[in-house]
């Protein structure tokens, strides 16, 4: 995983908390079209980074209710990591949950839901 290793936590810190949600949610917009049985790899790649910048996220730290939601989001996250076949329906899901942490983030679930 190279693509945010010269990323640091003081770097990601200077980021609001709308943007680092937008940049999480761009990593799973990626991994949306990974889904195919030959996408594995990329799908995986994609969601390591997720993984990455989330844990970015959490170290920065954000507000204790949003630490705890973001803990239990990045578990469903690290579940889709580990298995072998894409899950569509709860790499959604996860996706909006995602969105709705800020109310700019959240302005990007009609979009979300214009791909379906």
């Amino acid at each position: 995983m190279t693509q945010h290793s010269a990323l640091s936590s003081e770097r990601w810190a200077e980021f609001s908390l709308d943007q680092q949600i937008m940049m999480i949610g761009n990593e799973m917009n990626r991994a949306s079209g990974l889904m195919k049985a030959d996408d594995t790899g990329r799908r995986r790649n994609a969601y390591a980074r997720v993984l990455q910048l989330t844990d970015l996220t959490i170290g920065t730290p954000p507000r204790p209710a949003l630490l705890r939601e973001l803990l239990r989001w990045r578990d469903v996250v690290a579940a889709l990591y580990l298995r072998e076949e894409g899950d569509p329906g709860t790499h959604r899901e996860a996706f909006r949950c995602l969105l709705r942490f800020t109310p700019v983030a959240a302005r990007q679930i009609p979009l979300l839901e214009a791909t379906r």
